[in-house]
């Protein structure tokens, strides 16, 4: 089995506030099982975070991550949300996540 960080993504783009953090996890596990979203079997999910509206999905193998970074959008659908919001997902990376969700959520 890969390790943990290699299996894991970095999602920014999650609507905070809205619902209870563990309905928003079950809503973020849900979108990556998903074979439309090109997902696979989900280990865990850390939400909330740290930073405000990012998560980080682990996968049980490192393929999913693989697949997953290839699909062009990711937007998370819910009948729970209101609208659907688009999710910005990234490579985890334990040096560069913290700069890349900072460059993905400051606007220019």
């Amino acid at each position: 089995q890969a390790a943990k960080s290699a299996r894991t993504v970095v999602i920014a783009g999650v609507p905070d506030g809205l619902l209870h953090d563990d309905v928003m996890t079950d809503i973020l596990v849900i979108h990556f099982q998903m074979s439309k979203n090109n997902g696979g079997d989900v280990e865990e999910v850390i939400y909330p975070t740290m930073q405000k509206g990012v998560a980080y999905v682990t996968f049980e193998d490192q393929e999913v991550v693989d697949r997953v970074l290839t699909k062009d959008e990711h937007r998370l659908e819910d009948k729970r949300l209101s609208r659907y919001y688009p999710l910005e997902v990234t490579r985890y990376c334990e040096h560069v996540s913290t700069l890349i969700i900072y460059l993905v959520l400051l606007p220019l």
